[in-house]
């Protein structure tokens, strides 16, 4: 068994793939039209056949409910790994990125916090030895 999808809900689907591919660096993997919404989905462009990540609409009241009680709370609801915390925290600011928590060193990972403009905190780690 191997994850192959994983979803993060979004309020708007064109917003959130110029930010993920244009802003983050993922690649669009598939966009299948379903109606008002696409099936919607981004890889890493170091690793295509990996995991996908959904695009998803918030449409539904859970999922709206849900990432805002994240994001009011603080949490990020991913984690994406990062060679290098600090030069992708200065790559992004850069890019006008707002960080809700720069760069922190935790021992065998150092994280920072980031707002994607689509509803939700996202976390990226670099993770040591």
């Amino acid at each position: 068994m191997r994850i192959n999808l994983t979803s993060v809900f979004v309020d708007e689907q064109d917003k959130a793939l110029r930010f993920y591919t244009e802003v983050l660096g993922f690649v669009k993997k598939t966009e299948v039209p379903l109606g008002e919404h696409s099936w919607l989905t981004v890889v890493s462009p170091e690793d295509p056949d990996g995991v996908e990540l959904v695009l998803e609409p918030n449409q539904h009241p859970a999922a709206k409910a849900y990432q805002d009680a994240l994001a009011a709370d603080g949490i990020p609801v991913n984690s994406f790994a990062v060679d290098d915390v600090h030069a992708e925290f200065a790559r992004l600011s850069a890019l006008g990125v707002r960080f809700t928590q720069e760069p922190v060193d935790m021992g065998p990972v150092t994280t920072a916090i980031l707002d994607d403009t689509c509803g939700n905190l996202l976390q990226i780690a670099e993770y040591k030895g």
